[in-house]
């Protein structure tokens, strides 16, 4: 069980910690391209609903029409998005953030902290 009084200390150490820093730029890195992404697909998505309506009327195959199909690449886009999002952090940021919380269990983070200071 961790000291609760070191428990402020350890999350400080580990927030200014260059192993946290790289973690958060790498998490950033995949996040917010994956974000952009999607939410210019979305804008599109809706930009061309409202304003040629008739472009998503146009049938496709019998009663399926490219409204229709746009609103399920919207839903699949979800998901293929959450499966490579889950393929990234089983590869790289999970075990990166396992390192660091054992560091920050162990106390690690405070010897390291204390030794970059010196």
């Amino acid at each position: 069980m961790t000291d609760p009084g070191t428990v402020g200390a350890r999350s400080v150490a580990v927030r200014r910690s260059e192993d946290f820093q790289r973690l958060r730029r790498s998490f950033l890195s995949f996040i917010v391209p994956m974000t952009v992404l999607f939410l210019l697909w979305y804008l599109l998505y809706v930009v061309l609903a409202g304003f040629f309506p008739g472009l998503y009327a146009i049938p496709v195959l019998g009663r399926i029409n490219v409204g229709l199909l746009m609103g399920l690449g919207q839903v699949v886009t979800t998901f293929v998005i959450t499966m490579l999002y889950r393929s990234w952090a089983d590869r790289k940021y999970d075990p990166h953030a396992e390192a660091i919380r054992r560091e920050m269990e162990t106390g690690e983070i405070l010897e390291d902290a204390a030794e970059e200071t010196r």
